[in-house]
């Protein structure tokens, strides 16, 4: 995309400017963008797709030598750096002359009110006023930049000044003092003054960080059978059956049809697992005394770790387990030596690594390599995101009084999950951050939604429902499926800061298939859409029937009958249109990547209830009054789906009642019509029939009757059940 030689002013093919201005007004981006601060052959620098934006950094690493209080004997020191109205504090440690803070604090420059910064160390004081011990100031138009990926700006030790006058005090701090961008390394981990009001362990819950899911598989067990199994009725022999356990997840086998102490199964039970390998297999053989009664007769448990991960189709030999018989344990003290023989359970387990493992929806799947790492395929490229802003965000709680959003964006493709930093207080957030995925197939989606930080603290309340704060979705099941996205969301929400669970469903889209009044219009008018061809050709056959356009009516005439005479030209003709179709289409190609349509979703026509409908918790949260109105309105709506499903069944049985001898008179002139219709194709051409229904078909309006066609009124004094029922 760039040559090395003088730019072409007739090349349309270059790069162009962007508002806002993307890449080009990047240090070092004098070649790439032609508009560069510093005009050199060094490559841009990677975060090229976003917005630059100014941070004044500061990183406060260690002091020394700090004098101690007069009346305590101890110094509690800590560090103040303060621009302007913005003050950002690190902890403060007690009883320490040399602490060690290695904090970075970030002050963005659009709001920088001042020409000084200073950066002061106190001393926490329980009870009256904190104490200063020193001071240091920097002039802002000293302050170097640094340009990434050049190295870190190596820290200095400052002399500390009496806080009224320029005199030196004992004790030193280190301090580095640059101003960079968001691609800085420190960035991340930075305090940001936009974030202020943020404090103690909330500051963690708002820095961006990158995810990655853990590694899935499926569990195969293969109950085979069992032996010697003891139930504690001797009286008669068990009927047994095997439940299995791994973590959350419970599957049992089908009971044995015949009572034996020998029981055989040979059935496959499916789990999904997650590496390091935390659960246990846990089997228990059960024996099933009556229609609600199951007795526990042995159990064992297995590590994940022990079983073989196959990545082809060979077989996996089956092993036999001893099982502990239940009852003989701790509490029956010394008994469980007094055991003979014990119950085996044979066994055929793996771990296969040759699937994908499912946990997201496949209307959006990312990802479909499989879990061996060995069967994956080389990368085919890089995916760069760059994520700029968001606008006209709807107010999602109350702080102080006060309607606000704390935003921030996910994004997730493959296994890895990035999470932007949140920006306090905004309506229209820029985050102005890049990020890079491996691509392995290209018919994959990207996710990425918006999500309100409702853990800032204390203060926060939701603006709507009840229980415990989730993270609240602004923008964006089988068994296995459900589980996979559990232990997805378990394990990054372990993460610090964590990846909420509520986050991780709507990303995977789990709760697809709760009921959604504005999903369900947009689906209807997407089957509507997608029959649009149809009706339209429908209704240009219908034209032509009537002769709407002589000229066209006669060409068609013309084509039934070169078709006619040459049959063999079907074909060729029906793919040559279909070509010609797309050659047609290929001006309205899109020139844009696809991306979330609000028009198909139907999201700008729906009503605020539908809306805060969709976004309820299953079961509802809502009152009583408004569930009763949604119910109602759900009635209303099912009952016209149940009327259009009725009229397709009573035409269906119509089809059906001409064959079934319900109407006598109906039927018997059907299968005679039937077998007339049989006689005339035999003795006549195929050739001379189509052409004379063609032309009957295509007959001029002055030799039509405007009475509904016999075959149509026949069809419908045809009789349905629809009569027959309640």
């Amino acid at each position: 995309m760039k040559s090395q030689a003088g730019p072409n002013p007739q090349e349309d093919y270059k790069l162009k400017d962007t508002k806002p201005q993307l890449g080009e007004r990047w240090p070092h981006g004098g070649v790439r963008g032609g508009g560069g601060w510093i005009s050199s052959e060094r490559a841009t620098s990677t975060y090229d797709l976003v917005e630059q934006m100014f941070y004044l950094y500061v990183r406060v690493v260690k002091a020394k030598d700090l004098p101690t209080n007069p009346i305590t004997g101890s110094c509690d020191p800590y560090v103040e750096v303060k621009l302007g109205n913005y003050k950002g504090k690190t902890q403060h440690f007690e009883k320490k002359t040399n602490p060690e803070w290695k904090q970075v604090f970030a002050f963005s420059k659009d709001k920088i009110q001042s020409s000084i910064l200073e950066v002061y160390v106190r001393e926490k004081d329980m009870v009256a006023r904190d104490d200063y011990v020193g001071k240091v100031v920097f002039d802002m138009n000293e302050v170097p930049t640094r340009v990434s990926p050049d190295s870190p700006l190596a820290p200095q030790w400052y002399r500390l000044e009496h806080r009224r006058s320029d005199t030196k005090v004992r004790g030193e701090v280190m301090l580095a003092v640059w101003m960079g961008t968001q691609a800085d390394e420190a960035f991340p981990e930075a305090w940001h003054s936009d974030a202020a009001s943020v404090h103690g362990e909330g500051v963690f819950s708002i820095r961006s960080k990158v995810y990655v899911s853990p590694k899935l598989w499926y569990l195969r067990v293969n109950v085979i059978e069992a032996q010697d199994v003891e139930p504690h009725d001797k009286s008669q022999p068990p009927q047994a059956f095997v439940k299995a356990h791994v973590g959350n997840q419970t599957l049992k086998t089908q009971v044995c049809p015949t009572k034996t102490p020998n029981p055989m199964w040979n059935e496959d039970l499916i789990f999904v697992a997650a590496e390091p390998f935390e659960e246990l297999l846990v089997l228990t053989v059960e024996n099933k005394v009556g229609s609600s009664k199951e007795v526990q007769v042995g159990k064992i448990r297995l590590p994940l770790t022990m079983f073989e991960r196959r990545l082809d189709h060979r077989p996996v030999h089956s092993r036999w387990f001893t099982l502990e018989r239940f009852g003989f344990g701790a509490l029956e003290g010394d008994k469980r030596h007094e055991l003979k023989f014990s119950t085996r359970v044979h066994l055929r387990v793996c771990l296969e690594g040759a699937y994908h493992v499912l946990d997201e929806s496949t209307l959006y799947i990312s990802d479909v390599r499989p879990t061996a790492r060995q069967l994956w395929k080389q990368p085919i490229g890089i995916l760069e995101v760059g994520i700029l802003s968001a606008q006209g965000i709807l107010p999602m709680k109350t702080k102080d009084g006060k309607a606000t959003t704390d935003a921030y964006c996910v994004a997730k493709y493959g296994q890895k999950w990035v999470r932007t930093r949140t920006i306090i207080e905004s309506f229209s957030p820029k985050w102005n951050e890049q990020y890079t995925w491996e691509v392995y197939d290209p018919c994959t989606v990207i996710t990425l939604g918006v999500f309100d930080n409702c853990h800032l603290g204390g203060n926060e309340k939701p603006t709507s429902g009840g229980g415990a704060k989730n993270d609240s979705r602004i923008g964006k099941l089988d068994s296995l499926r459900y589980q996979a996205m559990n232990i997805v969301a378990v394990r990054l929400g372990r993460a610090e800061p964590p990846l909420r669970k509520q986050v991780v469903e709507y990303m995977l889209d789990v709760d697809s298939h709760i009921w959604s009044m504005r999903r369900s219009k947009a689906n209807f008018f997407r089957i509507v859409a997608l029959f649009s061809g149809l009706i339209s050709m429908s209704r240009w056959l219908g034209e032509v029937r009537h002769w709407k356009n002589p000229i066209t009516t006669v060409l068609v005439h013309v084509l039934l009958f070169l078709l006619i005479c040459y049959p063999e030209l079907i074909l060729p003709t029906v793919f040559l249109y279909i070509f010609l179709i797309g050659i047609w289409n290929f001006r309205f190609r899109p020139r844009v990547p696809p991306s979330m349509d609000t028009k198909l979703s139907w999201a700008e026509a729906v009503h605020p209830d539908e809306m805060d409908e969709e976004f309820d918790t299953f079961p509802t949260s809502k009152a009583q009054d408004v569930v009763r109105m949604r119910y109602d309105r759900l009635r209303s709506v099912a009952g016209r789906i149940q009327t259009v499903v009725g009229d397709i069944a009573t035409q269906g049985e119509r089809f059906q009642a001409v064959l079934s001898w319900r109407d006598l008179r109906a039927s018997s002139l059907f299968v005679f019509l039937c077998l007339i219709i049989a006689v005339v194709l035999y003795v006549t051409p195929f050739k001379m029939l189509a052409l004379i229904s063609g032309i009957v078909w295509l007959r001029h309006p002055r030799f039509r009757s405007k009475l509904p066609s016999v075959p149509s009124n026949f069809f419908r004094r045809l009789p349905s059940r629809a009569d027959s029922m309640l």
